[in-house]
């Protein structure tokens, strides 16, 4: 990995925890609050808000790694309760609140003030061509408060990322069950142990199992093969790749400033998790 890219996948580590309050416990209770029947409900209104009223269909095909069916018992019932434009109001208010907490008096620094800058120069700056989700939080107007703005930038940088990484496992061929069984092996973890999976109909996530190995992905105990391996890994260094054109309008010293600045922040997040 060179140096370049450590930075980008650094980025990565930093933006997922900020990004990801939003799948916390006071966004979740502000969707149920108005109508949602489960934690999924609010998932899927909240991220699918930015595309609009699109059916299930096209959801999925965004989203990628749904199982067949999931986003259909949430969209488009959701949105009967609650409208797009409402959802992303209550997932901007939910998640800044959420990060407020996390973070306690990190939240009215400086110092997040300016990487919320840095980091919204970064989300606002790549092309959009072939990001769907991504081009869609684009069209969102940026808040003006910083711990809302700096929650809005990492989930455009969140994403991008994601887009890319989609756009990474479409050319190798992996489809979004089987990028969950990947990541499951690479986590040391079993297909059937993986929490994204695990529900899945045993004959449904065998045949999927069943795919990978006859590509020479997974072997017979069920685990990585060396070509599985490293097909994985080749996925990873893609989505390095991908994920970098929102950073190259920062100087490496503006880089730099932004990933200290976010470490603290970051650090919070996680440690208010555990």
């Amino acid at each position: 990995m060179s140096h370049a890219q450590a930075k980008v996948h650094r980025m990565f580590e930093l933006v997922e925890p900020i990004a990801t309050v939003t799948f916390s416990e006071v966004p979740n209770e502000a969707f149920l609050a108005l109508g949602m029947r489960n934690y999924w409900d609010g998932y899927f209104a909240g991220r699918a808000a930015p595309l609009g009223l699109a059916p299930a269909e096209v959801v999925h095909a965004v989203f990628y790694n749904f199982a067949d069916g999931e986003v259909a018992r949430h969209i488009p019932w959701v949105w009967g309760k609650i409208t797009p434009q409402e959802a992303i109001a209550v997932r901007e208010r939910g998640s800044a609140a959420a990060l407020r907490q996390m973070i306690g008096q990190l939240a009215d620094s400086p110092g997040l003030a300016r990487a919320a800058d840095l980091a919204t120069r970064a989300a606002v700056s790549a092309p959009t061509e072939g990001r769907v989700l991504y081009a869609a939080l684009r069209a969102l107007d940026v808040p003006e408060e910083p711990v809302a703005r700096l929650w809005h930038a990492a989930t455009l940088l969140r994403e991008h990322r994601g887009d890319g990484h989609n756009a990474a496992l479409v050319a190798h061929g992996i489809g979004g069950t089987e990028a969950h069984v990947l990541l499951a092996l690479s986590l040391g973890m079993r297909a059937e142990e993986f929490g994204r999976i695990h529900h899945l109909p045993k004959t449904q996530l065998d045949a999927v199992v069943d795919g990978l190995r006859g590509r020479g992905l997974v072997n017979a105990d069920g685990g990585f093969t060396d070509a599985g391996r490293e097909a994985k890994e080749r996925i990873e260094t893609l989505t390095d790749e991908l994920a970098a054109p929102p950073y190259s309008v920062l100087s490496a010293d503006e880089l730099d400033e932004l990933v200290a600045g976010l470490e603290p922040i970051a650090a919070a997040v996680r440690s208010y998790d555990d």
